[in-house]
């Protein structure tokens, strides 16, 4: 393979600003997580550990295997909303028992851990990644259920979280719950509908309907224990299949469950067992990326410190060179990379990308887009060349590949170019972001700007006068809106994305999320659709 040359200068003035741009950004990352670590404030806590509970990080850490990692997804959901940062529930991906495994544990500092819009959009889109990566899910629940004021929101779509584990089940990758208080309601089919239940004893209380409702339903009255305790699921209604002595011991159990499982891997191992670190520090991506995105970078600067060795074979370098292509190995994986180099995209860049997403396909080799384009180019010229049809040639064997896609959007994501390369609505294995990205049909600047040439030309046509301070005060307030609202923390407070994270994670994240892909079959697509060529 050829090894990238980098030609970054650290004592550089532009490197130092952009450094300095991007660090304030992280410790507002920080600050956030911060608060989403916290879950329902001080008082909630102190009064869950006097229960003798333990918090869901810490059943979390108990659950997976010493030192190994954890990779959050979603630890900022919720932000910019009505709801606590963290949306109440923790996912993510870890190794229990030598096994990839999508972890749920449910908050229940948070208002009992009870389900809102946003925690049901977090853990459908945990059940999305358990099913897409063929990982099996460990649930650890203790829930009040649905949260009522909101239950318009959650009701029916929640409905699809239950059809979730059936379809993991289905598909033969195991579920397992762990109870450890209440879960109510809705909430109950969790435990219903896992291939294992483990309650814990005097703690554990499972029931559709808790004594008040059953009270007002039918009369009865009926204490916790006899209506769901962990004692009556265990030898009566058989829901419970094991019954622990205290939390330790069922999370001892859930492992039990998932070395039981005699799961292996069906996608290829790593190519290198022992790959080679990056030749380039990793600190300096801190640098690398435009403090302002107008400004562009040369993402091979990127690729030096995230793929094996350094080494990439770029493919077309003479062609398209505003989208760079080529192969790499990460974590000792076989990867393809298209990343932009300028943020514009031609039609010499689609026809490029299209070609080597096929070509990926044939050498079943899952793809990395890394995002940093302003979209489509536009004008008359490009229009009579055919940037629709090419551009469309690009979006079409994106939204066909078969192979697994990981994307991270570095800088800018706007317009078509957001589609092209494998934003959210083509669903990609796992898309992260950078804290300095943004994201939206076109910048601010761009987007007040249409909107005043609009109204200027609606005057002109009703014969009115052109208010020209209202226009200015117009595009001050778009500017800001669209600038608030394209930011990296709003997009993945609405789950956009599985996570702002640091750039000096980015090799090690997409290298966790790698492994996880190959729980399953990697394999790409057997034919496209009609290219409009």
């Amino acid at each position: 393979m050829s090894i990238l040359d980098s030609r970054v200068d650290p004592t550089a003035p532009a490197f130092r600003a952009n450094r300095e741009a991007l660090l304030e950004r992280l410790a507002g990352l920080d600050a956030t997580l911060d608060a989403a670590r916290a879950g329902g404030g001080e008082k909630y806590v102190t009064r869950h550990r006097r229960r003798g509970k333990l918090l869901p990080r810490e059943r979390i850490e108990l659950l997976l295997d010493r030192d190994s990692p954890f990779l959050e997804l979603s630890p900022v959901a919720a932000y910019g909303t009505d709801f606590p940062v963290g949306a109440s529930v923790v996912t993510g991906i870890g190794v229990v028992e030598g096994v990839e495994c999508l972890v749920v544990a449910n908050d229940p500092t948070v208002r009992g851990g009870a389900v809102n819009p946003w925690s049901l959009a977090k853990t459908r889109r945990a059940g999305e990644i358990a099913l897409a990566n063929r990982l099996p899910m460990v649930n650890l629940v203790e829930s009040a259920g649905a949260d009522l004021p909101t239950q318009a929101e959650i009701f029916v779509p929640g409905g699809r979280v239950f059809r979730d584990l059936t379809r993991l089940s289905a598909e033969r990758i195991p579920t397992v719950s762990v109870v450890f208080g209440n879960a109510t309601a809705g909430g109950a089919y969790v435990p219903g509908m896992s291939d294992y239940t483990i309650m814990i004893r005097e703690r554990s209380q499972v029931y559709l309907a808790g004594p008040p409702l059953v009270k007002m339903a039918t009369g009865e009255d009926a204490d916790d224990e006899s209506l769901g305790g962990a004692a009556m699921h265990a030898t009566r209604s058989g829901l419970a299949d094991f019954l622990a002595a205290d939390e330790t011991d069922a999370i001892r159990l859930a492992r039990q469950c998932v070395r039981r499982s005699n799961w292996r891997k069906l996608g290829p191992a790593p190519r290198n067992p022992h790959p080679q670190p990056p030749r380039y520090d990793p600190e300096e991506l801190l640098g690398i990326v435009s403090a302002d995105l107008k400004v562009p970078f040369d993402p091979r600067e990127v690729l030096a410190r995230i793929l094996d060795g350094s080494e990439f074979d770029e493919f077309k370098p003479a062609y398209g060179s505003a989208l760079v292509t080529g192969w790499g190995e990460l974590h000792g994986y076989p990867v393809g990379v298209l990343a932009n180099a300028r943020g514009v995209l031609f039609s010499e860049e689609a026809q490029k990308a299209t070609q080597f997403i096929q070509l990926a396909n044939a050498a079943d080799t899952p793809l990395v887009f890394l995002q940093n384009t302003t979209g489509y180019m536009v004008g008359t010229e490009y229009e009579q060349r055919g940037i629709v049809k090419h551009g469309a040639l690009m979006i079409n064997a994106v939204s066909n590949s078969q192979v697994p896609h990981l994307t991270v959007n570095l800088g800018a994501s706007y317009g078509a170019g957001n589609y092209g390369m494998c934003g959210r609505a083509y669903e990609p294995r796992f898309l992260f972001t950078w804290p300095n990205a943004k994201s939206a049909v076109m910048g601010p600047a761009q987007l007040a700007g249409v909107l005043s040439i609009v109204a200027r030309q609606a005057a002109a046509a009703r014969g009115r006068d052109f208010d020209s301070d209202s226009d200015a005060a117009m595009r001050a307030m778009v500017e800001q809106q669209i600038e608030s609202q394209s930011g990296a923390l709003f997009l993945s407070g609405r789950l956009y994305d599985d996570g702002v994270i640091d750039p000096r994670d980015t090799r090690t994240v997409l290298g966790l999320c790698l492994s996880a892909i190959h729980s399953g079959p990697v394999r790409g697509a057997a034919g496209f659709g009609v290219f409009r060529m």
